[in-house]
């Protein structure tokens, strides 16, 4: 199975963005792509954290869920929509969610991030707590005969996560992300390859990748990374796919040959 990952650098414009991740998709269903995963904010990455809110949706209803319902339709394939805010019943807060479409337009899934950022390194400082409400819930899905779990950058600091999206193991975790340049460089890939090394299963981490017009960072380097940790395919900066090939075999082959998910004791 063809899958990608859609490396973006959004900006404070709804609709621009929108207008990107649809050229990316076009792009990776003329690839023969069947499944593309879109990175965390894709559809905004505002001025402030509060900007979020003006444009949250409420579950189900909104111009932006319309679009990935739709562009999973038109295309025929499936799409992981890196995140968009979902509306609460707090004014101030929103769920930072990633909704799944089937090709048929349909909804498979809906993942709340559940771990939420804070940072200060002195010079930089983010907390996600101050806009974001924090979901309890691992989610995974059937695609075309495979089990995908969901998760979202800073979810992937927690392995816990990562272990019960396991029962019953999954083939693929998509892990939408924005991570800042400087934790970007210092621990994306490493944390990227341990997931996928310790739950034998591919991992595909689009990324936010660049310098964004609200003057923030992204590291990007989205990745797809297979079950003994090997990178097979990498962007650094700037818009553009990353894909490959999800086998099948290779995945049993390494489940079988060293049957660590079989001798978990804890």
């Amino acid at each position: 199975m063809k899958i990608a990952a859609l490396q973006m650098v959004s900006t404070p414009d709804v609709d621009r963005n929108l207008e990107a991740a649809e050229r990316g998709i076009a792009e990776a269903a003329a690839a023969g792509v069947r499944l593309v995963a879109l990175p965390e904010y894709f559809c905004l990455l505002g001025r402030s954290d509060r900007d979020k809110l003006a444009v949250a949706e409420a579950d189900g209803d909104g111009p932006i869920q319309a679009f990935l319902s739709d562009a999973a339709r038109r295309h025929g394939l499936w799409v992981v929509g890196g995140t968009l805010p979902m509306r609460t019943d707090h004014a101030e807060q929103v769920r930072n969610s990633c909704c799944v479409y089937a090709p048929d337009g349909s909804r498979a899934a809906r993942y709340d991030k559940i771990h939420l950022f804070a940072f200060d390194n002195g010079g930089e400082r983010y907390d996600e707590g101050r806009t974001l409400q924090a979901g309890d819930t691992p989610v995974a899905f059937d695609a075309e005969g495979l089990r995908v779990g969901l998760s979202v950058c800073y979810d992937l600091r927690f392995p816990e996560l990562y272990r019960a999206l396991m029962v019953p193991p999954c083939d693929l975790i998509v892990v939408p992300s924005a991570f800042t340049h400087t934790t970007g460089q210092a621990h994306w890939e490493l944390l990227l390859r341990a997931r996928a090394v310790e739950n034998q299963c591919y991992i595909l981490a689009p990324a936010q990748g660049g310098l964004h017009e609200n003057g923030r960072r992204t590291w990007g380097h989205s990745l797809l990374v297979d079950p003994w940790g090997k990178v097979l395919a990498c962007r650094d900066e700037g818009e553009g796919l990353v894909a490959g090939e999800l086998d099948r075999e290779r995945l049993a082959q390494v489940r079988r040959q060293l049957p660590a998910l079989a001798h978990r004791r804890l």
